[in-house]
């Protein structure tokens, strides 16, 4: 009877001590549950993610992210890594509801013994479905508060997913130090690899950083540890662990956000833009796939040519110049190349797309493009021959040519060639300054709002940057199209869609194909006939004239050299049939070059990368539109060959109703050899 007596008070005791647990428990819920997150979301879970950016071969040149992260679905993870994470973080993960009763025992009896003077590890009692959940909704505030609501946010995760869609979560949620988020980053972050290529020494590494992200003291301690609870749980055997134990552990040391020097410029300029365009917050977080333009084997080259002419000069000086190169396809305006100073992390400002300078000679293209528009041949006859001087501005100023001489009458093509400052100021002057700019305003050198246009401008006075200057001379040779950089391809989400407004065609065609069609909705900014004699002589000026050193042999290039008043910028704009690139060298601040400088140096940096570019192309002449003729002529009178073989012979095209010079008088002509400066 006594013992019976016992048993009851004993089963009342049970019994009303389970009623009240429950009870503290529903009071619990009801008290802490009420106000939490709404944990549903995360059946949807889509975490900031770095987005990359690509060349157009598929290399990744640089992630941007606030935090680094790349998602791995929980299929594509290694078993041994998710091994090594439960073994370290929470043996009994795949058997308990969200909290562990034995774990929070053990815990307390660890805890315990360790106050008392036991040598046993402190550990604690969260299991990871409760760090998903204070990761994800929670502080990391210690407090019993925080404890309870993590515990029911924990059951209530449990009840609604799957045990791998939780292990997902936490895996790729994770910090893992280094700004590195989840195992797929920090795989790459610290050796540099995929997780499906991590071996079990490197998975039970990665295991070990939760508990201590930053702290590379005790690395392979810590490691260690993590393979001996995979031993104790059964997931690898002894020989295994042996063998891993023994691995030595080679952190990377650089899986940085650094890339190669030479593609700094570049992504900078894409970063700003879309930056811009689609908001940090996207940009940084949202795991974009960008594929840019870029050529590496045509950036390469075009910063190693840059560079090479910038050592050459800036050797044994204490004021170094800078420089800028820029490539492109002419027909879609690609950036294939793009390098805006000597030395990025030395100055970040892009000399190509930011750098506004006056252009010298270059300008003179659209000032002779607007004479041939109006009907005057290529072998018009220009005056070389002092002027007294002009007054501009309150100021007057007196033209001179490079070589300080004169020549007397000279063919339009030939003053172009090489390059005359003289006879283009009376050009200017014939067919009207404000007609003269305005084809370079048409072509989209400089704005169509500029004020006070004037004579000096015809010569270069005017200011606009490299990148501007490249887009101008691409309609010469594109068809009279004007094109806007294009410096990505496509954009595509985490998801592989297309993000909105990114898109660009991208067509291509065979060496032996025409290019692309150039969009047939704009009208051309110039006649196509008037193009190709602008263009023909282009190619004169590379071939015999001021651009002599930007030949590329076995290639048909056109372009022009400029410089500005006592050599403080030198420039050179070229290009074949399918690609353009355009080169600027100067002080920051302007500053003559001094003795020996030259629009030469620009022209060597083109030659030097063309040579590459072109290298394995084979050579396409420039197309030739429909009623033109063409005729031999001398060069320096622009009289047919027939009546004036004397001297060098080319062959000009010349437009229906034009014709070669008459025979020379040459009492009146210099018939000295024709040079040219480098204006």
């Amino acid at each position: 009877m006594k013992f019976r007596k016992i048993l009851r008070i004993l089963l009342h005791v049970v019994f009303w001590s389970f009623t009240a647990g429950i009870a503290a428990l529903a009071a619990l819920i009801f008290v802490y549950g009420n106000d939490l997150p709404d944990y549903r979301k995360l059946a949807t879970y889509a975490p900031p993610v770095a987005t990359r950016l690509y060349a157009a071969d598929g290399s990744l040149l640089i992630e941007y992210a606030e935090e680094r992260r790349v998602f791995i679905d929980f299929d594509d993870m290694p078993s041994q890594l998710v091994n090594a994470f439960v073994a370290a973080e929470d043996q009994n993960f795949w058997t308990h509801p969200g909290i562990d009763a034995q774990g929070i025992i053990r815990a307390i009896v660890n805890n315990g013994a360790r106050m008392l003077g036991f040598n046993t590890n402190f550990s604690g009692a969260s299991t990871i479905t409760q760090q998903v959940a204070k990761n994800f909704f929670l502080t990391s505030e210690r407090s019993l508060s925080r404890k309870i609501k993590e515990a029911i946010l924990a059951l209530r995760l449990e009840r609604t997913f799957s045990k791998k869609h939780i292990l997902t979560l936490y895996m790729n949620e994770i910090f893992l130090g280094a700004r590195a988020y989840g195992v797929g980053s920090a795989a790459l972050m610290y050796f540099n690899k995929p997780v499906a290529e991590l071996s079990l020494a490197e998975c039970a590494f990665l295991a070990s950083l939760p508990k201590a992200p930053n702290d590379r003291n005790r690395a392979v301690e810590r490691r260690n540890y993590v393979i001996r609870r995979m031993l104790e749980e059964g997931y690898i055997t002894q020989p295994q662990a042996d063998a891993a134990i023994a691995e030595e552990l080679n952190i990377n040391s650089g899986f940085t956000e650094q890339m190669a020097p030479e593609f700094q410029y570049f992504a900078e300029d894409v970063r700003r833009q879309l930056l811009n365009k689609l908001g940090r917050e996207v940009l940084y977080n949202q795991g974009l796939y960008i594929k840019t333009t870029i050529d590496p084997k045509l950036q390469r080259a075009a910063a190693e040519a840059l560079n090479k002419e910038l050592d050459a000069y800036n050797a044994g000086r204490t004021d170094k110049i800078q420089g800028a190169i820029i490539a492109m396809n002419p027909h879609t305006g690609r950036v294939l190349a793009m390098t805006g100073g000597r030395n990025f992390a030395e100055s970040s400002f892009n000399r190509a797309t930011q750098a506004y300078r006056q252009i010298g000679s270059t300008i003179k293209p659209f000032v002779y493009l607007a004479a041939l528009e109006r009907g005057m041949s290529p072998e018009a006859l220009l005056l070389d021959a002092p002027i007294v001087g002009i007054r501009e501005s309150g100021m007057e100023w007196k033209p001179e040519n490079y070589d300080k001489k004169f020549l007397g009458d000279i063919p339009l093509r030939l003053s172009l060639e090489t390059s005359r400052n003289v006879p283009t100021v009376r050009l200017a002057q014939q067919i009207g300054p404000e007609n003269a700019i305005e084809m370079a305003q048409r072509f989209g050198v400089y704005p169509q709002n500029m004020k006070n246009v004037n004579i000096a401008m015809a010569l270069g006075a005017g200011e606009t940057t490299l990148e501007k200057l490249v887009l101008g001379y691409a309609a010469f040779v594109n068809g009279g199209h004007q094109i806007k950089p294009q410096m990505v391809d496509y954009i595509q989400d985490r998801y592989g869609r297309t993000v909105d407004g990114t898109k660009t065609e991208i067509v291509e065609w065979s060496p032996d194909l025409l290019p692309p069609e150039t969009d047939t909705e704009s009208e051309p900014l110039a006649d196509a006939q008037s193009l190709y004699q602008i263009v023909s002589i282009l190619q004169g000026a590379v071939e015999r004239g001021t651009g002599r050193q930007a030949r590329v042999e076995g290639h048909t290039i056109a372009g022009k050299t400029g410089t500005t008043n006592e050599v403080k910028d030198v420039w050179f704009i070229g290009f074949s049939k399918n690609m353009i690139a355009g080169v600027y060298l100067g002080y920051d601040t302007p500053t003559p070059l001094g003795k020996g400088a030259g629009s030469h140096m620009a022209a060597r940096v083109f030659a030097d990368f063309m040579r590459v570019a072109l290298e394995n192309e084979k050579n396409q002449p420039f197309p030739v539109p429909d009623g033109l003729s063409f005729v031999r002529v001398n060069r320096r009178s622009g009289a047919s060959a027939s009546v004036d073989p004397d001297g060098t012979i080319i062959t000009e095209a010349f437009k229906v109703g034009q014709k070669p010079n008459p025979a020379p008088n040459r009492g009146t002509m210099d018939t000295s050899p024709v040079v040219g400066g480098v204006f």
